[in-house]
Protein backbone atom coordinates (compact mmCIF):
# COMPACT_ATOMS: atom_id res chain seq x y z
CA UNK A 1 0.00 0.00 0.00
CA UNK A 2 1.34 3.33 -1.08
CA UNK A 3 2.16 5.72 2.06
CA UNK A 4 -0.16 8.65 2.00
CA UNK A 5 2.08 12.14 1.83
CA UNK A 6 -0.33 15.25 2.43
CA UNK A 7 1.70 18.23 1.31
CA UNK A 8 0.55 21.95 2.63
CA UNK A 9 0.56 24.45 0.33
CA UNK A 10 -0.50 27.66 1.75
CA UNK A 11 0.75 30.39 -0.45
CA UNK A 12 2.32 31.26 -4.01
CA UNK A 13 5.33 31.85 -2.03
CA UNK A 14 5.70 28.01 -0.90
CA UNK A 15 3.45 26.30 -3.81
CA UNK A 16 6.40 27.86 -5.85
CA UNK A 17 9.14 26.18 -3.62
CA UNK A 18 7.30 22.67 -3.24
CA UNK A 19 5.98 21.87 -6.42
CA UNK A 20 9.01 19.66 -7.53
CA UNK A 21 8.39 18.06 -4.54
CA UNK A 22 4.90 17.40 -4.92
CA UNK A 23 5.93 16.11 -8.84
CA UNK A 24 8.16 13.62 -7.57
CA UNK A 25 6.18 12.56 -4.46
CA UNK A 26 3.24 12.02 -7.10
CA UNK A 27 5.84 10.06 -9.87
CA UNK A 28 6.95 7.69 -7.03
CA UNK A 29 4.91 4.81 -6.62
CA UNK A 30 5.96 3.68 -2.38
CA UNK A 31 4.05 7.26 -2.29
CA UNK A 32 0.41 8.99 -2.61
CA UNK A 33 0.45 12.68 -2.87
CA UNK A 34 -2.63 14.58 -1.20
CA UNK A 35 -2.97 17.99 -1.97
CA UNK A 36 -3.98 20.30 0.44
CA UNK A 37 -4.54 24.22 -0.35
CA UNK A 38 -4.56 26.72 2.37
CA UNK A 39 -4.85 30.27 3.54
CA UNK A 40 -3.08 33.15 0.89
CA UNK A 41 -4.20 31.17 -1.77
CA UNK A 42 -7.81 31.63 -1.49
CA UNK A 43 -7.09 35.50 -0.92
CA UNK A 44 -8.42 37.50 -3.71
CA UNK A 45 -7.25 39.55 -6.45
CA UNK A 46 -4.80 36.51 -7.52
CA UNK A 47 -6.37 33.40 -5.92
CA UNK A 48 -3.49 31.16 -6.63
CA UNK A 49 -5.05 28.45 -5.94
CA UNK A 50 -6.01 28.21 -9.60
CA UNK A 51 -2.26 28.11 -10.18
CA UNK A 52 -2.34 24.87 -8.40
CA UNK A 53 -5.56 23.52 -9.71
CA UNK A 54 -3.65 23.79 -13.22
CA UNK A 55 -0.78 21.40 -12.02
CA UNK A 56 -2.65 18.83 -9.65
CA UNK A 57 -5.85 17.66 -8.31
CA UNK A 58 -6.56 19.91 -4.73
CA UNK A 59 -7.75 17.20 -2.41
CA UNK A 60 -8.97 19.31 0.45
CA UNK A 61 -9.42 23.22 0.85
CA UNK A 62 -8.66 25.20 4.56
CA UNK A 63 -9.42 28.37 4.62
CA UNK A 64 -7.67 30.57 7.43
CA UNK A 65 -7.57 34.60 6.73
CA UNK A 66 -10.13 36.70 5.47
CA UNK A 67 -9.95 39.68 2.65
CA UNK A 68 -9.14 43.02 3.56
CA UNK A 69 -8.30 42.02 6.95
CA UNK A 70 -3.94 42.03 8.01
CA UNK A 71 -2.21 42.29 11.36
CA UNK A 72 -1.09 40.21 13.46
CA UNK A 73 -4.23 39.92 15.55
CA UNK A 74 -5.92 38.88 12.19
CA UNK A 75 -3.03 36.61 11.69
CA UNK A 76 -3.16 35.08 15.23
CA UNK A 77 -7.55 34.53 14.19
CA UNK A 78 -6.44 32.78 10.75
CA UNK A 79 -4.18 30.41 12.53
CA UNK A 80 -6.85 29.09 15.13
CA UNK A 81 -9.38 29.06 12.05
CA UNK A 82 -6.67 26.76 10.10
CA UNK A 83 -5.74 24.68 13.38
CA UNK A 84 -9.40 23.77 13.18
CA UNK A 85 -9.41 23.11 9.27
CA UNK A 86 -7.07 21.10 9.06
CA UNK A 87 -7.67 18.89 11.59
CA UNK A 88 -11.07 18.30 9.66
CA UNK A 89 -8.73 17.84 6.13
CA UNK A 90 -6.64 15.20 8.09
CA UNK A 91 -8.94 13.25 9.51
CA UNK A 92 -11.12 12.87 6.09
CA UNK A 93 -7.69 12.27 3.82
CA UNK A 94 -5.56 9.96 6.52
CA UNK A 95 -2.26 10.53 5.29
CA UNK A 96 0.85 8.76 6.71
CA UNK A 97 2.84 12.13 6.42
CA UNK A 98 2.20 15.72 6.35
CA UNK A 99 4.60 17.74 4.95
CA UNK A 100 5.16 21.26 5.04
CA UNK A 101 7.41 24.38 3.94
CA UNK A 102 8.91 27.23 5.76
CA UNK A 103 7.60 29.41 8.65
CA UNK A 104 4.19 30.80 7.62
CA UNK A 105 1.45 30.41 9.86
CA UNK A 106 -0.39 27.69 7.64
CA UNK A 107 2.60 25.44 7.99
CA UNK A 108 2.64 26.42 11.89
CA UNK A 109 -1.23 25.16 11.63
CA UNK A 110 -0.77 22.16 9.71
CA UNK A 111 2.13 21.07 11.86
CA UNK A 112 0.04 22.24 15.27
CA UNK A 113 -2.77 19.85 13.86
CA UNK A 114 -0.41 16.72 12.73
CA UNK A 115 1.40 16.63 15.18
CA UNK A 116 -0.92 17.27 17.88
CA UNK A 117 -3.10 14.93 16.24
CA UNK A 118 -0.31 12.16 15.96
CA UNK A 119 0.11 11.93 12.79
CA UNK A 120 3.58 12.37 11.23
CA UNK A 121 5.18 15.79 10.29
CA UNK A 122 7.92 16.54 7.68
CA UNK A 123 9.39 20.11 7.41
CA UNK A 124 11.56 21.48 4.69
CA UNK A 125 13.54 24.83 4.91
CA UNK A 126 13.67 24.28 8.75
CA UNK A 127 16.52 25.38 11.12
CA UNK A 128 16.90 28.55 8.69
CA UNK A 129 17.21 32.58 10.72
CA UNK A 130 14.90 34.89 9.22
CA UNK A 131 13.94 37.75 11.72
CA UNK A 132 10.31 38.56 9.42
CA UNK A 133 7.10 39.21 11.58
CA UNK A 134 6.92 36.33 13.68
CA UNK A 135 8.71 33.89 11.36
CA UNK A 136 11.64 32.63 12.97
CA UNK A 137 9.48 31.64 16.61
CA UNK A 138 7.27 30.00 14.32
CA UNK A 139 9.92 28.33 11.98
CA UNK A 140 11.90 26.89 15.25
CA UNK A 141 8.65 25.30 16.49
CA UNK A 142 7.34 23.85 13.69
CA UNK A 143 10.68 21.72 13.76
CA UNK A 144 10.13 20.79 17.40
CA UNK A 145 6.77 19.65 15.95
CA UNK A 146 8.01 17.72 12.95
CA UNK A 147 9.03 14.21 13.35
CA UNK A 148 11.67 14.96 9.69
CA UNK A 149 13.52 17.22 8.95
CA UNK A 150 14.45 18.72 5.31
CA UNK A 151 16.80 21.44 5.82
CA UNK A 152 18.28 23.06 3.38
CA UNK A 153 21.69 23.96 3.81
CA UNK A 154 24.54 22.24 6.28
CA UNK A 155 24.48 25.02 8.96
CA UNK A 156 20.47 24.59 9.38
CA UNK A 157 20.55 20.73 9.86
CA UNK A 158 23.41 21.56 12.15
CA UNK A 159 21.15 24.58 13.72
CA UNK A 160 17.80 21.77 14.05
CA UNK A 161 20.43 18.82 15.67
CA UNK A 162 21.38 21.90 17.82
CA UNK A 163 17.20 22.06 19.12
CA UNK A 164 17.45 18.67 20.08
CA UNK A 165 16.37 16.95 17.21
CA UNK A 166 17.79 13.26 16.18
CA UNK A 167 20.51 13.13 13.70
CA UNK A 168 19.11 10.48 11.68
CA UNK A 169 15.72 12.79 11.31
CA UNK A 170 17.73 15.47 9.77
CA UNK A 171 18.38 15.53 6.07
CA UNK A 172 20.15 18.29 4.41
CA UNK A 173 18.53 18.24 0.81
CA UNK A 174 18.79 21.45 -0.38
CA UNK A 175 16.62 24.17 -1.29
CA UNK A 176 13.85 22.95 -3.72
CA UNK A 177 13.65 26.53 -4.43
CA UNK A 178 16.93 26.20 -6.97
CA UNK A 179 14.51 23.11 -8.72
CA UNK A 180 13.80 23.57 -12.19
CA UNK A 181 15.12 27.25 -12.46
CA UNK A 182 18.16 26.12 -15.30
CA UNK A 183 15.39 25.26 -17.64
CA UNK A 184 13.48 28.35 -16.80
CA UNK A 185 13.80 31.00 -19.96
CA UNK A 186 14.54 34.92 -19.38
CA UNK A 187 11.10 36.64 -19.77
CA UNK A 188 10.30 36.61 -23.27
CA UNK A 189 10.00 40.73 -25.28
CA UNK A 190 6.34 41.24 -24.84
CA UNK A 191 5.87 40.33 -21.63
CA UNK A 192 8.86 42.45 -20.53
CA UNK A 193 7.83 45.66 -22.60
CA UNK A 194 4.24 45.17 -20.37
CA UNK A 195 6.55 45.32 -17.35
CA UNK A 196 8.21 49.03 -18.77
CA UNK A 197 11.43 46.92 -19.49
CA UNK A 198 12.42 47.12 -15.86
CA UNK A 199 16.44 48.00 -14.80
CA UNK A 200 15.28 47.04 -11.69
CA UNK A 201 12.51 44.90 -9.79
CA UNK A 202 10.88 45.68 -6.34
CA UNK A 203 9.65 42.88 -4.24
CA UNK A 204 8.61 44.23 -0.51
CA UNK A 205 6.62 42.41 1.86
CA UNK A 206 5.09 44.06 4.86
CA UNK A 207 7.39 42.85 8.41
CA UNK A 208 4.77 43.70 10.77
CA UNK A 209 6.41 47.11 11.68
CA UNK A 210 4.49 50.76 12.20
CA UNK A 211 2.45 51.80 9.41
CA UNK A 212 4.92 54.67 9.18
CA UNK A 213 8.33 52.82 8.90
CA UNK A 214 6.59 50.39 6.17
CA UNK A 215 5.56 53.04 4.07
CA UNK A 216 9.08 55.10 4.13
CA UNK A 217 10.88 51.64 3.28
CA UNK A 218 8.80 51.36 -0.29
CA UNK A 219 8.88 54.96 -0.63
CA UNK A 220 12.49 55.30 -0.33
CA UNK A 221 13.31 52.01 -2.60
CA UNK A 222 11.03 53.22 -4.94
CA UNK A 223 12.42 56.59 -4.91
CA UNK A 224 15.95 54.79 -5.15
CA UNK A 225 15.27 52.58 -7.68
CA UNK A 226 14.24 55.45 -9.94
CA UNK A 227 17.73 56.73 -10.01
CA UNK A 228 19.04 53.27 -12.03
CA UNK A 229 16.31 53.08 -14.80
CA UNK A 230 12.52 52.11 -15.36
CA UNK A 231 11.12 50.11 -11.99
CA UNK A 232 8.19 47.84 -11.91
CA UNK A 233 6.90 46.74 -8.22
CA UNK A 234 5.30 43.56 -7.50
CA UNK A 235 2.55 43.29 -5.16
CA UNK A 236 3.72 41.87 -2.01
CA UNK A 237 2.47 38.80 0.13
CA UNK A 238 -0.45 39.20 2.45
CA UNK A 239 1.54 39.74 5.54
CA UNK A 240 1.36 42.12 8.16
CA UNK A 241 2.41 45.13 7.38
CA UNK A 242 1.52 44.74 3.18
CA UNK A 243 -1.61 46.39 2.96
CA UNK A 244 0.45 49.81 3.75
CA UNK A 245 3.43 48.47 1.18
CA UNK A 246 0.95 47.59 -1.28
CA UNK A 247 -0.67 50.96 -1.08
CA UNK A 248 2.90 52.82 -1.48
CA UNK A 249 3.14 50.73 -4.45
CA UNK A 250 0.15 51.51 -6.53
CA UNK A 251 1.34 55.53 -5.14
CA UNK A 252 4.35 55.26 -6.79
CA UNK A 253 2.89 53.67 -9.90
CA UNK A 254 1.69 56.94 -11.20
CA UNK A 255 5.15 58.10 -11.56
CA UNK A 256 7.07 57.91 -14.63
CA UNK A 257 9.27 54.78 -14.76
CA UNK A 258 7.20 53.14 -12.20
CA UNK A 259 5.29 50.25 -13.65
CA UNK A 260 3.11 48.07 -11.01
CA UNK A 261 2.51 44.13 -11.64
CA UNK A 262 0.22 41.99 -9.67
CA UNK A 263 1.42 38.15 -9.01
CA UNK A 264 3.78 36.56 -11.16
CA UNK A 265 3.48 32.82 -11.72
CA UNK A 266 6.93 31.21 -10.70
CA UNK A 267 8.18 30.53 -14.15
CA UNK A 268 7.30 34.62 -15.23
CA UNK A 269 9.50 35.84 -12.10
CA UNK A 270 12.71 33.85 -12.64
CA UNK A 271 12.50 35.20 -16.03
CA UNK A 272 12.02 38.39 -14.52
CA UNK A 273 14.91 37.97 -12.71
CA UNK A 274 17.17 36.93 -15.74
CA UNK A 275 15.99 39.88 -17.47
CA UNK A 276 16.84 42.51 -15.13
CA UNK A 277 19.11 44.33 -13.37
CA UNK A 278 18.80 43.71 -9.89
CA UNK A 279 15.88 43.21 -7.10
CA UNK A 280 14.84 45.36 -4.63
CA UNK A 281 13.14 44.63 -1.61
CA UNK A 282 13.00 41.97 1.14
CA UNK A 283 12.19 38.93 -0.19
CA UNK A 284 13.82 35.66 0.83
CA UNK A 285 13.73 35.03 -3.55
CA UNK A 286 16.36 37.73 -3.29
CA UNK A 287 18.67 35.64 -1.36
CA UNK A 288 17.69 32.18 -2.65
CA UNK A 289 16.58 32.36 -5.82
CA UNK A 290 18.15 35.29 -7.12
CA UNK A 291 22.19 34.26 -6.81
CA UNK A 292 20.60 31.20 -8.58
CA UNK A 293 19.78 33.31 -11.98
CA UNK A 294 22.79 35.59 -11.45
CA UNK A 295 20.80 38.31 -10.44
CA UNK A 296 22.17 40.54 -7.38
CA UNK A 297 20.04 41.60 -4.71
CA UNK A 298 19.56 44.91 -2.56
CA UNK A 299 18.15 43.52 0.57
CA UNK A 300 16.30 46.32 2.65
CA UNK A 301 15.15 46.38 6.39
CA UNK A 302 15.31 43.49 9.12
CA UNK A 303 12.42 40.37 7.17
CA UNK A 304 15.38 38.60 6.42
CA UNK A 305 17.85 39.57 9.72
CA UNK A 306 19.74 36.27 10.36
CA UNK A 307 19.32 33.88 6.82
CA UNK A 308 22.29 32.93 4.99
CA UNK A 309 23.24 34.88 1.92
CA UNK A 310 25.60 35.11 -0.62
CA UNK A 311 27.96 37.49 -1.99
CA UNK A 312 25.49 39.09 -4.51
CA UNK A 313 23.45 40.39 -1.84
CA UNK A 314 23.82 43.98 -0.34
CA UNK A 315 22.09 45.19 2.68
CA UNK A 316 20.01 48.46 3.98
CA UNK A 317 19.41 48.62 7.59
CA UNK A 318 17.84 52.01 7.00
CA UNK A 319 15.36 53.49 5.05
CA UNK A 320 17.49 55.98 3.47
CA UNK A 321 17.08 56.59 -0.43
CA UNK A 322 21.07 57.47 -0.66
CA UNK A 323 21.92 54.58 0.89
CA UNK A 324 19.40 52.11 -1.08
CA UNK A 325 20.87 53.81 -4.22
CA UNK A 326 24.42 53.62 -3.61
CA UNK A 327 23.70 49.49 -2.36
CA UNK A 328 21.87 49.61 -6.03
CA UNK A 329 25.25 50.88 -7.49
CA UNK A 330 27.34 48.46 -5.77
CA UNK A 331 25.02 45.37 -6.75
CA UNK A 332 24.76 45.93 -10.08
CA UNK A 333 28.62 45.90 -10.28
CA UNK A 334 28.64 42.41 -9.04
CA UNK A 335 28.70 39.66 -11.66
CA UNK A 336 27.73 36.32 -11.58
CA UNK A 337 27.49 33.42 -11.45
CA UNK A 338 27.45 33.62 -7.25
CA UNK A 339 28.08 31.03 -4.97
CA UNK A 340 25.12 30.48 -2.34
CA UNK A 341 24.63 27.68 0.16
CA UNK A 342 21.33 26.43 -1.36
CA UNK A 343 22.25 23.29 -3.35
CA UNK A 344 21.92 23.07 -7.32
CA UNK A 345 18.86 21.29 -7.44
CA UNK A 346 17.19 17.79 -7.08
CA UNK A 347 15.97 18.76 -3.91
CA UNK A 348 12.29 17.17 -4.73
CA UNK A 349 13.65 13.97 -5.78
CA UNK A 350 15.84 13.71 -2.48
CA UNK A 351 12.65 14.34 -0.29
CA UNK A 352 10.42 12.12 -2.45
CA UNK A 353 13.01 9.41 -1.72
CA UNK A 354 13.57 9.82 1.73
CA UNK A 355 9.84 9.34 2.03
CA UNK A 356 9.35 6.64 -0.12
CA UNK A 357 12.25 4.62 2.45
CA UNK A 358 10.68 5.27 5.75
CA UNK A 359 10.66 1.71 7.37
CA UNK A 360 9.00 3.20 10.81
CA UNK A 361 5.96 2.25 11.36
CA UNK A 362 3.44 4.51 13.64
CA UNK A 363 4.58 8.03 14.87
CA UNK A 364 8.31 8.46 16.65
CA UNK A 365 7.41 9.48 20.20
CA UNK A 366 8.93 13.27 20.50
CA UNK A 367 12.01 13.68 23.21
CA UNK A 368 15.07 16.14 23.01
CA UNK A 369 18.66 14.28 21.96
CA UNK A 370 19.75 16.30 24.90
Amino acid sequence: MSRRVAVVTGSRADFGLLRSTMEAISAAPELDLQVVVAGAHLLPPDETIDEVRDCFEVDAVVEMQHAGRMGRTADATATGRGVVGFTAAFDRLDPDVVLVLGDRIEAFAAAASAGIGGRLVAHVHGGDRAEGVADESMRHAITKLAHLHFPATPTSGERIRRLGEPTDSVHVVGSPAADGIDVMSPLDDAMFDRLGRPRVAILHHGSGLAAATERAWIEAAIDASLRHGPVVVLRPNHDPGSDVVEQAGLEGAARPGVVRAGHLPRQAFIGLLRRTAVLVGNSSAGLIEAPVVGCPTVNLGPRQAGRERPGSVVDVDRPDVEAIADAIGIAVGRDGPFDHPYGEGGTGRRIAGVLAGLVQSGIPRKRNSF
